[in-house]
């Protein structure tokens, strides 16, 4: 039987893992990936090679990873979505799976990724939020932190804004930066056709740096332009952080 190639949407609380995946220095088999290339295995005695659209950092959650596989297995894709959420644990979980053409590519093809960020803005903390929320002692200046906004987005390059360590292109193109404040909690959604690692976070760190007055909308303009070195980023907390969607 010829191989074939299997789409998922996986959704999962990224409290107790090492991120996505963990390789090199910092290697971890405790990764969400690794769950899930444990239960294919099983399923299919094979050895699964999984592609995301993201690789999600140690503490970020995910509402809507997308990941392909090879597979020579004959199951349904709802016999391979239920085997899935048999076996994963219950804080992972496999929301769709479906058969895509031999060339889709969940990390090639995607053409945009969205993170949406959480703070928890209530004068007193929300104990049932806390692991899914930044909590912010004082209430932002959203007015300044969206007109910091205006200067991160576009194409630029986020090396400086990022832990990469790879030496290929780290110029990436930040399409939309979305804040949106209902009294309790502010959220802030930002679009780009790819990121770097912790380069979400670091945004985060400096919008939020903003809304306290820390840093002004200007000096924000310099820091994404690369004319100011003195900002050291600190990636913003990682439990606010989910992936939420990704475009083909």
């Amino acid at each position: 039987m010829s191989s074939r190639n299997i789409k998922m949407i996986v959704e999962y609380d990224g409290g107790r893992y090492d991120g996505w995946t963990r390789l090199g220095k910092g290697e971890s088999e405790n990764t969400v990936s690794n769950k899930l290339v444990e239960v294919l295995k099983k399923m299919t005695d094979e050895d699964i090679e999984l592609f995301a659209a993201l690789r999600t950092e140690k503490g970020v959650h995910a509402h809507c990873q997308v990941v392909n596989f090879k597979t020579n297995v004959s199951m349904k894709c709802y016999e391979i979505r239920n085997y899935l959420n048999r076996y994963l644990p219950r804080d992972i979980a496999v929301t769709y799976v479906c058969e895509v053409p031999e060339r889709f590519h969940s990390t090639l093809n995607a053409k945009s990724r969205t993170y949406m960020y959480r703070v928890d803005t209530r004068e007193v903390a929300n104990v049932f939020d806390r692991k899914y929320t930044y909590y912010s002692f004082d209430k932002p200046d959203v007015k300044a932190m969206k007109e910091a906004a205006e200067h991160i987005v576009g194409t630029y390059d986020f090396k400086h804004l990022s832990t990469a360590k790879k030496n290929k292109s780290t110029v990436r193109t930040v399409k939309s930066i979305d804040i949106y404040d209902d009294g309790e909690e502010l959220t802030i959604s930002i679009k780009a056709d790819d990121f770097l690692h912790n380069m979400a976070r670091i945004i985060i760190d400096i919008l939020l740096k903003a809304g306290s007055g820390e840093l002004t909308p200007e000096a924000v303009g310099l820091i994404v332009g690369g004319k100011d070195h003195s900002y050291e980023p600190v990636p913003a907390q990682a439990q606010g952080l989910f992936l939420e969607n990704v475009e083909y």
